[in-house]
């Protein structure tokens, strides 16, 4: 609802598919939380966790509750690419980093997210009239 990252993974070389690096991560969620899922993590399934993730229309089409549900979801998926573009007004991150030395790609992106925390929180509130 902020727009925070609250969590980031090791950074990955390459191309790396986001549901082998969600595999390799092993992350833990709290026993209240529901996983939205985008298209990028079909098949990951962590046990004991509640999934929720868009209905695709097929032919048929799908009824108002999943065409509601789906509102829903893209709702939140906005607030995610929003604060990842947010992450990404931090050049090194989205342009090619030409830096060799080890963790520094970690330390980058880790630096770019708490710039990005700084300023969600920092941000003036509007005025309620």
């Amino acid at each position: 609802k902020k727009k925070r990252i609250s969590y980031l993974s090791k950074t990955y070389p390459g191309k790396t598919h986001d549901k082998k690096v969600a595999d390799s991560e092993k992350i833990s969620y709290p026993a209240h939380i529901a996983l939205h899922k985008d298209t990028g993590f079909q098949g990951y399934e962590p046990k004991d966790e509640k999934h929720i993730s868009r209905k695709k229309a097929s032919q048929a089409g799908i009824d108002q509750k999943e065409k509601e549900n789906n509102r829903k979801l893209s709702k939140v998926r906005v607030k995610v690419e929003h604060a990842i573009s947010g992450i990404k007004r931090s050049r090194t991150v989205k342009d090619i980093f030409r830096n060799i030395k080890d963790g520094f790609s970690d330390l980058v992106m880790v630096i770019a997210c708490g710039l990005h925390n700084f300023r969600v929180e920092r941000r003036k509130k509007p005025l309620k009239r």
